[in-house]
This record gives structure tokens, sequence and C-alpha cells, in this order.
């Protein structure tokens, strides 16, 4: 009897283990494919719809002017934080300068600091190029949003020679609604290392980041906390003397679940929890040629599951990828930094 009741416990065992294996042979079932995708870009979704929902959202994506160009070689600045420092208050005011012409100048310093704050109205951040401009109006205006900056350097010797380093909060009527951080260095010899960071309530981050060397490394991410909700990484080897050269590697993870191509391997994988989907089938095309292509920008990334129904990652995203791309884009160009931040620091520094 003792036998008996051993030799049956050992089959349950065995049955438990054979179990186990059978649902870790490296797939799930198309439903649990489905299901993992639908619950990640789910979440996706109600990120964005809360990120954009934020005022941060509309201050720090806000656009109007051209960038820089290329090929401006002639102006040059050096600007640390040390130099810019204190609490200034936007106060237009005009004053002659030595040669008897009249100047306005933009802000007051009020106190010292060990941070660069600046207080000024909100409706000169929202309407791009309001900032430079005046009108008898502007009096009426009170000073609403405030920028604090806690790290600054700006070294620009040209286009293709500089390095800049930002860290910085933004508050309308005294709180805290987001923060903006960029990490930049250009060099003709060492080449470019540059992140851009925007964080906004509820613990939402977006996330960009390029590397240039033999190996290109690209990277964007939208993160709640520490957790991933969308990031696309391309790597790519350098064949020429082009910016990107050569895609090496294209992954791209919403969620738990996880798309890869390498080069050299004729089947794009898909992964959820890191258990490659055998019976899942994945295409990755391009709609028109693009260096840095990406869901939100050009490619599209088709899903066939192993019953024959199709779907794409734009489609499942749904009206998700303009905002994404919005904040793709706008990582890019750091409009706030650019043409606010650092003109209000140009505007201290020169007239100060």
């Amino acid at each position: 009897m003792k036998n008996q009741g051993k030799f049956f416990l050992i089959s349950v065992l065995a049955g438990v283990l054979f179990s186990s294996c059978t649902k870790n042979d490296g797939s799930l079932n198309q439903e649990s494919l489905k299901m993992a995708i639908n619950q990640s870009t789910e979440s996706l979704n109600m990120a964005v719809s809360e990120i954009v929902s934020t005022r941060a959202y509309s201050i720090l994506t806000v656009s109007g002017l051209t960038a820089k160009s290329a090929t401006d070689d002639t102006y040059k600045v050096y600007i640390p934080l040390d130099k810019v420092k204190g609490v200034y208050n936007y106060n237009p005011f005009t004053k002659k300068d030595s040669w008897g012409t009249p100047l306005i100048r933009f802000f007051s310093k009020t106190a010292d600091d060990s941070k660069m704050i600046v207080n000024m109205p909100l409706k000169k951040i929202t309407q791009p190029g309001a900032l430079r401009r005046y009108s008898e109006a502007d009096s009426l205006l009170t000073n609403n949003f405030s920028i604090s900056v806690s790290a600054y350097h700006n070294n620009y010797n040209n286009y293709h020679d500089y390095d800049y380093n930002l860290v910085s909060d933004i508050s309308i009527n005294d709180t805290l609604i987001g923060n903006l951080n960029i990490e930049s260095v250009i060099s003709p010899s060492l080449g470019t290392d540059y992140k851009s960071q925007y964080s906004f309530a509820g613990g939402y981050s977006a996330n960009y980041s390029y590397v240039s060397g033999d190996t290109t490394v690209s990277g964007f991410s939208i993160k709640d906390g520490d957790k991933i909700l969308y990031e696309e990484k391309l790597k790519t080897v350098r064949n020429d003397t082009a910016r990107f050269g050569r895609e090496h590697q294209y992954i791209l993870t919403i969620g738990n679940v996880q798309i890869i191509r390498k080069s050299g391997t004729k089947d794009v994988q898909i992964a959820v929890d890191g258990i490659i989907q055998t019976g899942a089938v994945v295409t990755i095309a391009d709609k028109e040629s693009d260096a840095e292509a990406s869901v939100c920008k050009k490619r599209e990334v088709q899903i066939t599951f192993e019953d024959g129904t199709i779907s794409t990652v734009s489609a499942l995203i749904g009206a998700s990828v303009d905002n994404i791309k919005t904040l793709f884009t706008s990582l890019h160009e750091v409009y706030f930094a650019a043409y606010i931040v650092d003109w209000i620091a140009y505007d201290i520094y020169y007239q100060r």
C-alpha cells in the first residue's frame, strides 16, 4: 500500500513537471499574446493621455522658431550658472546703451540665489516668440510662471562643437508641474553624446538619448517611474561618414512585449516577458527612407498571429501615435531650452 502511495505521488509530481515544461516551451497561446499586447498598449495609451493633459506637456513641447543654422560658425558663447544665478522677475524697462540707443531689458534681479530662478508671465511661454516682444499690455500680466535652474553650462563654439548642461524645474503659481534635463556634448573628434528628459506629474517621463561612434545607439522611451511603457532602441554600424549607418539592431518594447530585429537574421522576433513567440510573424516596413525610423515616424510594425489575424502597432496605439511623435520630436529640438531658458540666460548675462 505504501509503495502504491509512493508511485501515485511520483506520478503526480511528474505530471506537474511535465505540465510546467509544456507551458514554458518558448511560446504562449495566441490569446495570451494578444492579451499581453492589448494590455500593454492600453497602459501606454492611458499614460500618454495623462501626460498630454498636464500643463508641463503643453509648455515643454511648445515650438515655433527654427533652430540655429548648422552653418552659423560666427556665434560663440560661454555661460556657466555662476554668471547668471540669482532671482529674476520679468519687468521690462527701457535703458539707453553707451551710444544713447534705447534698449529693452526684460528681467530685473531681485535677490541672490545659488540657482537661476526666473519669474515671468505664463503667456510669454505659451505663445512662441512672445518672450522677445513687448507691448504696453504686458504691464498687466502677472509673473505666475517660474523656471528654477539648478545646473547650467552653455559652452557654444559652433553647431558641431559645444557642450551643454541643464537641470530645471518649472512651476505655475508656485506649484511644481515638471522638469527638463539635458546633457549634450558634441565634438568634431569625440562625436555626440546627448540626453534629454521631460518629467511630468504622476511620475511619467519621456526620454531621448543618442551616442555616436563606430556603433551609434539612439533610444526614445516613455516611462512610469522606472517601468518602461514604450521604448525604441536603434543600433547602427558605421559604413561611411553618415550620422547613421547600417541598421544593426532595432528593439521595440511596449510593456512586457518586445519586438527585436537583428541584422543577419531573417525573422523578426516577438517576445512576452522574455519568452519568444514562435507562432506569430512580425514584419517591419519603413514607409520611406529615414535614418532614425520610428513607429511614430515612417516605420510600421505588423503582427500576424497564428490564427491568421493581423494587427499593426500604430493601429493598437491609435491616436496616441501623434502625441508620441510630438514628444519624440520635441526631445530632439528642445525648443523650450533653446528659445526660452537659453534666451533668458543670454538676456541676463549680456545685460548684467
